[in-house]
């Protein structure tokens, strides 16, 4: 029989463990959203400023969301925007459900470790390590091609956005039960209308936050982009960047602003649709 003392707290209280039981956790919760978050507070307060001051609040007005929406340069560069995000996070969506189903399909082989550290390596390489390298490969190809157009920033937000869209993809794939996959390998299914019939249907909230999480990223990325983009492919963080390096107006601030709407929404979606499959 096991001695009393060697028991845990928890066995004695027969209650599970949890963090935020824990003393002070519910401060230091607080302490870190309150550092995340405060520096947004300024720049939405200030994106409804009726002046041109950064500093000074002069009255409330929707005055610069409506010079944004008037911007034909903030429009062009929002469309470049969306497109690229779209298509990026297409194609690295599709890459990420064929290398998740490569990496928990099938029976552990020697090198899959490594194959899933090569699929994670953007997330663990500096992004300006990564701007760098893309940079001196498409100067080179521009060199031979004479092609400067749009594909070579759709290359590159297509590689750094596979493995945000793995990951998610990965993990529902592992939280699926295998009986109905069998099943219809055992009723001779293919093992495309098993992908099609089976595992899509349940693994299709898993694509769709992976999709909506690259989306967000490409949407937002600026290092990359700046080192790649050729003339005239301004997206809308890189015109935003442009913009502060010569007059700083509240207009920023609104864009800022409709930006970071966006990603809150994208990323709460992800959150539930994260929560709802798993």
């Amino acid at each position: 029989m096991a001695d009393a003392s060697m028991v845990s707290p928890a066995k004695k209280t027969g209650r599970a463990f949890s963090i935020r039981k824990q003393t002070g956790f519910t401060t230091m919760a607080i302490v870190c959203f309150f550092l995340l978050y405060a520096p947004l507070l300024p720049l939405v307060f200030y994106s409804f400023n009726a002046g041109t001051s950064l500093a000074f609040f002069e009255g409330f007005s929707f005055r610069w969301y409506v010079a944004a929406w008037n911007n034909d340069l903030v429009i062009d560069a929002t469309i470049r925007s969306v497109y690229l995000a779209a298509a990026a996070s297409s194609i690295a969506t599709v890459l990420a459900t064929m290398a998740a189903l490569g990496t928990t399909r099938t029976k552990p082989y020697k090198g899959l470790t490594a194959i899933y550290v090569m699929i994670n390596q953007p997330l663990m390489v500096p992004e300006i390590v990564t701007a760098v390298a893309l940079l001196i490969l498409f100067a080179s190809i521009k060199a031979a091609t004479n092609y400067h157009g749009m594909a070579y920033l759709i290359i590159a937000h297509t590689a750094f956005c596979i493995p945000f869209a793995y990951l998610p993809i990965r993990a529902r794939l592992e939280g699926m039960d295998l009986s109905l996959e069998t099943a219809a390998a055992d009723l001779y299914a293919t093992p495309w209308l098993t992908f099609r019939r089976v595992t899509f249907p349940l693994l299709w909230p898993g694509i769709l936050a992976g999709m909506m999480l690259a989306f967000v990223i490409s949407l937002d990325d600026v290092v990359i982009t700046e080192l790649v983009k050729s003339s005239g492919q301004d997206t809308l963080p890189t015109y935003m960047l442009g913009q502060l390096r010569r007059a700083i107006t509240p207009e920023v601030n609104a864009i800022s602003s409709v930006l970071l709407a966006v990603s809150v929404i994208m990323v709460t979606i992800f959150f539930f649709l994260n929560r709802k499959s798993s």
